[in-house]
């Protein structure tokens, strides 16, 4: 629940993604990445890894 309102958050351009807590990074880059947003996740150890 958390996670989505921080991604919400990033999409939206409130926050960006180095604002969210390190908590929640991982869940909130999924929710990015499902969403079609992996150009806001802007620390590359959480970017989808190229198979």
């Amino acid at each position: 629940m958390m996670a989505m309102l921080f991604a919400s958050k990033v999409i939206l351009g409130s926050i960006t993604f180095d604002q969210v807590p390190r908590l929640l990074k991982q869940q909130v880059a999924d929710i990015l990445v499902e969403n079609g947003c992996e150009h806001l996740i802007t620390e590359e150890e959480y970017l989808p890894k190229a198979e």
